[in-house]
């Protein structure tokens, strides 16, 4: 590289820098507005579970016959969302897709706070949550809801490493661009990036380390993500009840897992894009591939989809009959039927054509897919439980219907404000983006062969004199 390209070159990387950092340095009005209102929604759920907690979980509309209701369809929502972050930073990071760099960490985010909460429904569903620690005493290894404890347990620990390694980088950027405080909170800051970057200079031994432990968290937490929505299925599947006896939830449950998620990185991408201005770096062009991501993974799900319901609406046994007229022509017809068009076949239509993958219609077509794979959860869940085999004739008719009332929905909303509430802190305190992947990709773009072997040295990889000279 001439001295002009490289000026230009180092121009452009400080461009960026200042670009990913300056969100991080100002809380204006609106973003104060936005933590208060958040902060009211969770205030006051958490309010409502302390009622649920003295009063027991009568309160909610769940009773015998739906005994898991908008808790555990929410847990199952949220727990399919955190794979996000396996679909577009470990997959694409593993085969070396250039154009990831700017999406991998809010993509990674959206994994860790998914799983943050999602891990916390459950407890919210117990009427006596100081019991949980008997699942570790007295837990049965033969019990699928043990296997769900230690999946997502350690899915959770794997995915804030991988949330966590390259951040290291920017927070010593962060660190060394805070380099006068002036006030507690920025003190506070300056602390957390000093503490948190673990002395990071960027010599070759580092990146090399770094680059080498980021490889190794690649290859593990994709087996990781696949086994625990495998294992979350498995709740399901091994009961005798219609409508879960299902050999087919495993990678039904995997498939709509990655279909929601991906559409949930698509609408992160979306956010941040229009918030912060970065335009220059998410372009029309991760939209469209990203769209085609989307539109793979709802072929998928759409083929499992049809599996699911043909196969035990072809036999009309006696169990799944009952059930399946229910959802076919009967109270959850509307839902059901809405759910299989609105947020599968339409969005197939949409993103099958290069318009319907562009920014605008894109987002709000995964914003439908959202949505519906929430509701989609709650389908799975309810009206099993309302078709037992035992006759509802024998019980009184209020135990026999469910429909969440203000408790569940209180507690629930309160636990999506603190998912968007963690995501917007997260946001005004560190970048948005890989600074230094995306810098990587920068150098490669203006000078491919020079900016490999440079990152080769950085790694340890091949000695100084190797690099060619600019």
């Amino acid at each position: 590289m001439t001295d002009l390209e490289t000026q230009e070159l180092n121009k452009e990387i400080a461009i960026l820098q200042e670009d990913c950092l300056r969100p991080t340095r100002k809380w204006n009005s609106s973003t104060l507005i936005w933590l208060g209102f958040l902060s009211v929604v969770a205030a006051w759920g958490l309010g409502v579970y302390i009622y649920q907690l003295r009063n027991g979980l009568g309160v909610t509309a769940m009773r015998n016959y739906v005994s898991w209701g908008l808790y555990i369809s929410t847990f199952v929502f949220f727990i399919g969302i955190s794979h996000s972050g396996t679909l577009v930073s470990a997959i694409l990071r593993l085969t070396k897709q250039e154009w990831r760099r700017p999406i991998t960490r809010s993509a990674e985010l959206l994994t860790f706070v998914s799983l943050l909460f999602g891990g916390i429904m459950p407890i919210i569903d117990l009427g006596r949550p100081d019991r949980i620690l008997n699942l570790v005493i007295h837990g049965r290894v033969q019990s699928p809801l043990i296997w769900d404890v230690i999946c997502i347990m350690t899915y959770f620990t794997g995915s804030t490493i991988f949330l966590f390694l390259p951040m290291i980088p920017d927070l010593a950027l962060c660190r060394d661009r805070l380099s006068d405080p002036k006030n507690l909170f920025e003190k506070f800051k300056k602390w957390l990036y000093t503490t948190f970057s673990m002395g990071w200079k960027g010599s070759p031994q580092q990146w090399h380390m770094l680059e080498k432990t980021m490889k190794i968290m690649t290859i593990i937490i994709i087996p990781i993500a696949v086994s625990v929505h495998t294992v979350v299925s498995y709740i399901f599947a091994m009961t005798l009840r219609a409508g879960w006896d299902s050999t087919v939830f495993g990678p039904y449950f995997v498939a709509g897992a990655l279909y929601s998620g991906s559409a949930g990185v698509i609408l992160g991408m979306a956010a941040f894009r229009k918030l912060y201005h970065l335009e220059k770096y998410i372009t029309p062009k991760h939209f469209n591939l990203m769209g085609q991501i989307v539109l793979a993974l709802t072929l998928i799900y759409a083929y499992l989809n049809l599996n699911e319901y043909w196969i035990p609406a072809y036999k009309m046994a006696t169990g799944e009959g009952a059930l399946l007229g229910d959802l076919f022509w009967g109270s959850y017809s509307k839902v059901f039927w809405i759910l299989q068009v609105g947020t599968v076949l339409l969005p197939i239509l949409i993103m099958s054509i290069p318009a319907g993958r562009k920014p605008l219609p894109l987002s709000l077509t995964c914003i439908v897919i959202v949505i519906g794979a929430w509701v989609k959860r709650y389908i799975i869940v309810v009206p099993t439980l309302l078709h037992p085999y035992m006759p509802i004739q024998e019980v009184p008719a209020d135990w026999a219907t469910y429909f969440p009332n203000w408790v569940e929905w209180s507690v629930t909303m309160a636990c999506l404000a603190g998912i968007f509430l963690v995501i917007t802190l997260f946001a005004k305190t560190f970048p948005m983006m890989a600074v230094w992947e995306v810098a990587e990709g920068i150098e490669i773009e203006h000078d491919k062969k020079n900016a490999i072997q440079i990152r080769k040295k950085r790694e340890g990889i091949i000695k100084t004199d190797e690099v060619v000279a600019g």
